[in-house]
């Protein structure tokens, strides 16, 4: 179908959206009245500079190229009209170029990568977040929904049934939604947490995946503002209870075969690949750390007894620790085989779903290039080990917080080369810009404990 016919099957829009994502992860819209093709073909400019680290003042002509292939309606109206979004790639101004620091420009190089190899993965995320009543926020730490009203207490919303779970509603307008959006979701349910909902897509190819993942956190929100509500991705919102991950699901393929299962396999039906490609995310764990839990309060989520995994190891079904390989079932059907994957249980839903699917690829791959071998799993409950048993079994800790993370990321030359030094270096500039700003800050804990000491 031709580009003039897809428009044409929009029938009268308001306007049309164009979507780009910035270093941080976050969503970047300016608006057009029309879309036509001159847009499609030459791109829409803007000023790259007022986008956080994208570009310089003095080089500042940036160019916005709709991907056509992700062109649709939101599934609600403006004024009674449609409104048409687009996510866009982003180019230098004049030379055409590329611009290096475009997050879906690294997941774009990594699927080139892969089929130059002859290989597709194929990627999905739980995606965790937490509801808030808008007044709630006057208070500080405010109660998510549910937990201010008493309704559920601390880590005791699992699965729970309304009239307890009160975002029901919610989450059926939420699936309705993205149904409507095209992003396939399959599962949602109540969390642990009180306020606490999650929602799974079905599995897709990296660019595609980290675009539904950016499309799911918009409707999110804009639902739970229609509804009175304030939808959060902060990773750790809440003092006391679980927080929020992005939980990614990994398998690597060759044609139709899978190549994460082996059904000679004993201990979870998995290959001798899968094993290299975690051994590769393990050993850049934590360099991987400031990519996949990028925020300053990301580190308060990674804490034993929390259900996040705060030590560098796997194991099947083992949910405390960093990757886990699901062992639902056992019967090799072809169902089952396709089902063989990994699970990195650490990122959370404010990393860049762009460069984080990216990373843990490209770790993966080098583990299978290099056949690096992830050590023994683990099936014990990490986090009751004693430390000198974990150090024992070699098991390391992710980093404690975000500086920490970042100085690892600095060193780590694999990832800079595949990601790009550019972006590498903008981000990490970025990144100890928010650990100074947050080091600068005093918090109402501290003036609670020290202030009368």
């Amino acid at each position: 179908m031709c580009k003039g016919a897809v428009l044409e099957q929009l029938g009268d829009v308001l306007r049309y959206d164009i979507w780009i994502t910035d270093l941080l992860g976050q969503l970047r819209i300016f608006s057009i009245k029309s879309l036509n093709d001159h847009h499609i073909q030459e791109g829409i400019g803007f000023d790259g500079s007022s986008v956080p680290y994208f570009t310089d003042v003095n080089y500042s002509d940036f160019i916005a190229k709709p991907d056509m292939s992700t062109l649709r309606t939101y599934p609600w109206l403006v004024n009674g009209k449609k409104v048409a979004f687009v996510i866009a790639d982003v180019y230098e101004g004049y030379t055409l170029r590329r611009s290096p620091r475009d997050p879906r420009w690294v997941a774009q190089r990594l699927e080139r990568d892969l089929e130059r190899r002859g290989l597709k993965i194929l990627v999905s995320a739980e995606m965790e977040f937490f509801l808030f009543k808008k007044d709630s926020i006057n208070s500080i730490p405010p109660l998510p929904l549910e937990r201010d009203s008493g309704y559920i207490s601390a880590k005791e919303g699992y699965f729970r049934a309304p009239p307890l779970d009160q975002l029901y509603e919610y989450r059926i307008e939420l699936f309705k939604a993205l149904d409507k959006l095209n992003l396939q979701p399959y599962k949602d349910h109540h969390e642990v947490a009180g306020g606490q909902i999650e929602v799974n897509i079905k599995a897709d190819f990296p660019v595609r995946m980290s675009d539904k993942i950016q499309i799911l956190k918009f409707a999110a929100r804009q639902i739970a503002d229609k509804m009175g509500l304030i939808a959060t991705f902060m990773p750790k919102p809440v003092i006391d209870d679980n927080g929020s991950g992005m939980h990614i699901h990994m398998s690597l393929w060759r044609g139709n075969l899978n190549l994460f299962y082996d059904s000679e396999d004993e201990y979870a039906g998995i290959s001798d690949i899968t094993r290299y490609f975690i051994g590769g995310i393990l050993e850049h764990a934590e360099a991987l750390s400031a990519i996949l839990a990028p925020t300053v309060n990301s580190y308060k989520r990674l804490i034993s007894g929390y259900e996040a995994p705060v030590y560098v190891c796997w194991g099947r079904g083992n949910r405390s620790a960093m990757i886990r390989v699901p062992i639902y079932y056992k019967r090799a059907s072809k169902q089952n085989i396709n089902r063989a994957r990994i699970e990195i249980r650490c990122p959370d839903p404010l990393a860049n779903p762009y460069l984080a699917i990216s990373a843990l690829v490209y770790c993966g791959l080098e583990g299978v290039d290099k056949k690096i071998y992830p050590g023994d799993p683990i099936d014990d409950n990490v986090y009751h080990l004693p430390r000198g048993v974990r150090e024992e079994m070699g098991i390391r800790e992710l980093p404690e917080n975000l500086k920490e993370a970042l100085d690892y990321l600095e060193n780590d030359g694999f990832l800079r080369k595949v990601l790009g030094s550019e972006l590498i270096d903008a981000y990490i500039e970025l990144k100890r810009k928010e650990w100074r700003d947050f080091m600068r800050t005093i918090t109402r804990w501290e003036y609670e404990r020290y202030f009368f000491a």
